[in-house]
């Protein structure tokens, strides 16, 4: 049911929101459309009234909503200028931040959202390689809106066939299913793009290490990153890791130190800089410098060429958050708290009787609830009712994000309401949903209809 404030947006808006995550029909109905402002851990509606967040901006805001830090350094450099004619000082801080961070990075561009920085990837590794195909994995829905990817999925309108027919799939975890594409098409795949980990994890016995560091396991050379990362080699293919979301959250150092692996190029987004926009194309000074102007008669690639791509303010606040991620060790904050939020769901579960039915899995630092229905099948249907109730508990878990603002505090807040909807959770189980979800049903952002 929409509100006043959702048929606004929706007049105003395609689509009711500037991304398609933000939309009516990734919340149930009870969630209001439309918020104010956001502090800590909180976001706050019309009437002021506070909901503890886990979507926390899209998972970008990583400290907190609203940290003075962060927001007093993009302030200082919006009163600098903000945005100068040519380079400036916070700039090139912030390439040199970026370089010394990421261990795979010799040379970075900056832009505003992911998919400018994946397809300026995918660019350079045709023109590096003189090859046309792309392979990604099945299980990853999302890497651009670029018509070379976007065109690929189910969401074929308006864009051109002959650009996606280049984008190859694989299933993540399996080598055979890559060496096949290899095989299949010998010396024309540019790249291989894929994120480090999402739920899976690359260890060849998918193993979730508690803590942020791989260091030690048996496992670690072995694991899927460094078989896809030998074919490459072998097939004189580049490897792009893709790490707009497991960036600045599995390791400060990103999620390619935490399973020791060197790729060609890589791609950061999103916790970069606590909500301001920032995202990064990094790699090797071989591959990159074809985007560069200095080798006087070399064919010229125009990589990415953004007005606001090198905005100071946004710089600013990436530099910052850097700051504060490693002065106070939020990396491991992220691990514990979630460590301790799996911990919770999972036993209110195991209490309740429904663990086969409702559980959390994935990496502490990023950890996914997967909701199923009587007969076992995942439910959209379930996993509306479950947010919900939360929702009726003041609490907004489209999925689980944490940031440096969620605290015991509000894992106890969060406990308390999990309980309260595993159990309206397990009468439905028992009963029906019919009459206990209040809601339309969630749907995947990735369909081909409305």
């Amino acid at each position: 049911m929409k509100d006043e404030y959702s048929k606004k947006l929706h007049d105003l808006i395609p689509g009711g929101a500037h991304t398609y995550s933000r939309g009516d029909d990734q919340f149930p109905s009870n969630t209001p459309s439309i918020f104010v402002r956001g502090e800590g851990a909180y976001i706050f509606d019309i009437n002021e009234n506070a909901y503890l967040d886990y979507g926390m901006g899209l998972r970008s805001v990583n400290i907190g909503y609203g940290n003075r830090e962060i927001a007093d350094a993009a302030y200082n450099e919006i009163i600098n200028g903000n945005n100068l004619t040519r380079a400036s000082v916070t700039e090139l801080k912030a390439a040199e931040l970026f370089v010394n961070l990421i261990p795979s990075a010799e040379m970075v561009k900056f832009a505003k959202h992911g998919s400018t920085v994946t397809t300026a990837a995918i660019k350079l590794a045709r023109a590096y390689t003189g090859r046309k195909f792309i392979a990604v994995p099945v299980e990853q829905p999302f890497f651009s809106f670029d018509d070379w990817f976007i065109g690929s999925t189910v969401i074929k309108l308006g864009t051109l066939e002959e650009a996606s027919n280049y984008t190859l799939k694989f299933n993540y975890n399996n080598i055979e299913s890559l060496k096949k594409l290899f095989l299949e098409f010998p010396n024309q795949i540019a790249a291989v793009m894929l994120e480090p980990a999402t739920i899976q994890s690359p260890c060849t016995n998918n193993c979730n290490h508690e803590n942020d560091t791989c260091v030690g396991c048996s496992n670690l050379e072995k694991n899927f990153l460094h078989q896809v990362r030998e074919l490459t080699k072998l097939n004189g293919t580049l490897m792009i890791l893709d790490e707009m979301i497991t960036g600045f959250r599995w390791n400060l150092n990103g999620a390619q130190t935490k399973y020791n692996v060197v790729p060609d190029l890589c791609t950061f987004g999103k916790a970069m800089a606590n909500g301001f926009a920032v995202a990064a194309l990094g790699g090797k000074r071989e591959v990159m410098k074809l985007g560069g102007i200095e080798e006087i008669g070399a064919e010229r690639i125009f990589l990415t060429s953004t007005t606001h791509g090198a905005e100071m303010s946004a710089l600013g606040a990436f530099i910052k958050t850097a700051e504060i991620i490693k002065r106070d060790n939020v990396i491991e904050h992220y691990w514990n708290y979630g460590k301790e939020l799996m911990k919770g769901m999972n036993q209110i579960a195991k209490d309740l009787d429904i663990n086969e039915y409702f559980y959390v899995e994935g990496h502490p630092c990023s950890p996914a609830y997967v909701t199923k229905d009587k007969t076992g099948n995942v439910s959209m249907s379930f996993r509306t009712l479950f947010a919900q109730e939360m929702v009726k508990s003041q609490i907004l878990m489209p999925y689980i994000a944490i940031s440096f603002a969620h605290k015991e505090k509000e894992l106890a807040i969060t406990l308390e309401a999990v309980t309260k909807a595993l159990v309206v959770y397990k009468d439905a189980l028992e009963n029906g949903i019919e009459k206990l979800l209040e809601s339309d049903i969630i749907k995947p952002v990735f369909r081909q209809f409305n």
